[in-house]
C-alpha cells in the first residue's frame, strides 16, 4: 500500500491556511489510514519524507512494525551535513519570507529533472514521464506554499534522531538498506550510522542517484523479496 501524503499526489491538498502541514499531521493522516485499512503489521518503506513519518509510526507502534526497508530515507546528523541543506536549515531557524522565496527554486522543473537524473549511471534511462508526472501537480495553485511549509516543518525532525535510534536499538527491527550512493540531497553519510544501532542489517550502497528505483527497480525489488522471504514469518 502507498498512500499519497495530503498535498501530494491524488489526495486532497488543502491549504495551508485549511490545514496544518507538518511531519506530525502528516504522520497522524498515515497513522489513521493504516488504521482504517486494518494494517496491524506491517513492513514499512522509509524513503526522503517518508522516513520521517514512517520512524513517527514504528515509535507510535513498535508491536505493528515486522521490519524495515530503508532507501535514501534519514535518521542521523550525518545525513544532513552537506550543502544542500545549508538554506533549508538557515530557513529552520529564522523562516523569513526572503528565505522562502529563495527556496521556490527546488520547486521547478529544472529542480524535480536534476533530482530525477544527477547521480544516475545513465539519464537516457530515466524517463521523463517522471517529472513530467510530479511538475504539474507542484505546479497546482496553492502547492508552493504546501511546500514551503513542508520545507520548514522538515526541522522538526532531526530533534527526533536520537528517538528513532533508541528505537532500532531497543527493538531491533530487521533492516534491509538499498541505498543510492550519490544522492546530493540524502547522500550516504546517513546511510552509515544504521550500523551502529541495528545488528540484523542487510546494507547495499547502489550506484544509482536519490530516486534509486528509477534506475535499480529491478535489483531493489529482488532484494526486497528476498529480505522479506529471509526476516519475516511465513505465512
Amino acid at each position: 500500500m502507498a498512500p499519497d501524503y495530503p498535498g501530494f499526489g491524488n489526495s486532497s491538498g488543502p491549504s495551508v491556511n485549511e490545514f496544518e502541514y507538518t511531519f506530525d499531521n502528516l504522520a497522524k493522516v498515515v497513522e489513521q489510514f493504516t488504521e482504517v485499512v486494518g494494517l496491524d503489521s506491517y513492513s514499512i518503506y522509509l524513503m526522503a519524507y517518508g522516513a520521517p513519518i514512517g520512524f513517527r509510526l514504528a515509535v507510535n507502534h513498535p508491536e505493528r512494525i515486522q521490519g524495515l526497508i530503508v532507501q535514501n530515507g534519514n535518521a542521523y546528523a550525518e545525513g544532513l551535513d552537506n550543502d544542500f541543506w545549508k538554506p533549508l536549515k538557515a530557513y529552520w531557524k529564522d523562516g523569513t519570507a526572503e528565505q522562502a522565496d529563495q527556496l521556490r527554486s527546488l520547486l521547478t522543473l529544472e529542480a524535480t529533472k536534476w533530482q530525477y537524473t544527477h547521480g544516475v549511471r545513465n539519464v537516457e534511462s530515466i524517463s521523463p514521464d517522471t517529472w513530467g508526472h510530479v511538475q504539474p501537480l507542484l505546479d497546482r495553485p496553492g502547492n508552493q506554499e504546501i511546500q514551503l511549509a513542508l520545507f520548514h516543518s522538515y526541522g522538526s525532525n532531526p530533534p527526533h534522531y536520537p528517538e528513532w535510534q533508541a528505537y532500532l536499538r531497543k527493538h531491533q527491527p530487521p533492516t534491509l538498506i538499498v541505498w543510492g550512493q550519490n544522492d546530493a540531497i540524502f547522500p550516504a553519510a546517513g546511510a552509515h550510522p544504521y550500523k551502529r544501532d541495528l545488528k540484523n542489517l542487510e546494507f547495499h550502497l547502489l550506484d544509482t542517484g536519490h530516486f534509486a528505483l528509477e534506475e535499480d527497480g529491478h535489483l531493489i525489488a529482488a532484494l526486497i523479496r528476498d529480505f522479506l522471504e529471509q526476516q519475516l514469518p511465513q505465512s
